[in-house]
């Protein structure tokens, strides 16, 4: 039985007149003694569009590779690519750390100096410190035994000798004398009392007359009393005397080795004394141990003369200067006489020292 569909097919190519021309036209009647030759033909073309298909397969499965191997080589050069900026990287880091590692040596290097030099202070130390430690311990051997003990004195005493003999040029240089005469006046005697200045001890009473020093006699009313009508002579030579105190109190506590507890600079009629006042603020326990005391406390002076100058702190550096004479008076052993009589003071001070007993003190 026929398809339908083909029997219709057959029907449209039958009734439509330009498919059957078209056909007519597209025939070619080949004859018989042509048939074997064009069926030759027919079969090599059949073969070469065989081979050009195998060929053009061929052809598809090699650019298929080759696609596939571009790919790969591609994936290859991108991981290259990476790699190359790691090593790059890589290169930059080992540069940073051989810029580190020389500058680590160069530091070692000044460390190792650094560190030689110290040691080699310190082998220089050792061996003074040992040096030191055998004189050390011959000076004990020696004073041990009783003739070391009494080459000690002896030592001692000549340089008591000495520290007399120095403070005694002193004396001579700034004389200090006694004029008695019906116009006695108590030396210092408008000094302000012991107990507004902080001073506990109580002044003993002193009957010597009128003391100078190198003929110039020390009063205080111009330090308390001071106005136009004060004489300018006087105001000069009290300056002038308590520049020769100062003076002659710097030269005998060098002799005696005694650092002052208030300093002085010396400038004739115009010196300062200087005190160390703590800084306001935190407490001298607040302080820290490792912070120097110079760097902690700041000096402040005060004027030993009138002229330009506040009369409270005039008075107060009189009284500084005061007792600095103390401290030394203290240092030989002795009491002073209150902070009214300075040149007293001062006088006591040198005969104390200029006696006998001075030497015989161990």
């Amino acid at each position: 039985m026929e398809n339908p569909e083909q029997r219709d097919q057959d029907k449209t190519l039958i009734c439509d007149p330009t498919q059957i021309n078209a056909t007519q036209e597209n025939e070619k009647i080949i004859e018989w003694e042509d048939f074997g030759h064009e069926l030759a033909r027919l079969w090599s073309l059949t073969s070469a569009l065989k081979e050009a298909n195998e060929k053009k397969l061929n052809l598809q499965e090699k650019l298929q590779y080759f696609i596939q191997v571009k790919t790969e080589s591609l994936t290859r050069l991108n991981e290259l690519e990476e790699m190359r900026e790691r090593l790059v990287a890589r290169k930059v880091m080992m540069g940073n750390m051989s810029t580190r590692c020389k500058v680590a040596t160069e530091d070692a290097k000044k460390q190792e100096k650094m560190l030689s030099a110290e040691l080699r202070s310190w082998l220089v130390a050792g061996t003074s410190l040992s040096v030191a430690r055998k004189r050390l311990q011959e000076s004990n051997r020696t004073l041990n035994e009783k003739r070391g003990y009494i080459k000690l004195k002896n030592m001692q005493r000549k340089l008591r000798a000495r520290q007399q003999y120095m403070i005694s040029q002193v004396s001579l240089l700034y004389p200090v004398k006694s004029l008695v005469g019906p116009a006695q006046e108590e030396e210092l005697e408008s000094y302000p009392s012991s107990s507004t200045l902080g001073n506990s001890s109580v002044s003993k009473p002193i009957n010597c007359g009128t003391l100078t020093i190198l003929g110039l006699h020390l009063t205080m009313r111009p330090f308390t009393k001071i106005s136009f009508f004060t004489d300018k002579k006087e105001v000069q030579k009290s300056a002038t005397a308590l520049g020769y105190v100062a003076h002659a109190v710097s030269l005998i506590a060098s002799y005696l080795q005694v650092p002052l507890r208030y300093p002085l600079r010396l400038g004739g009629s115009c010196s300062y004394v200087n005190d160390n006042v703590p800084p306001a603020g935190p407490t001298t326990l607040d302080l820290s141990w490792k912070t120097p005391l110079s760097a902690t406390v700041k000096p402040v002076e005060f004027p030993l003369f009138l002229k330009g100058q506040d009369t409270t702190r005039a008075a107060y550096a009189i009284f500084l200067l005061s007792k600095d004479i103390e401290q030394l008076l203290n240092f030989i052993g002795e009491d002073s006489l209150g902070p009214r009589h300075l040149v007293a003071n001062l006088k006591e001070l040198l005969r104390c020292v200029q006696s006998s007993e001075f030497i015989d003190t161990s």
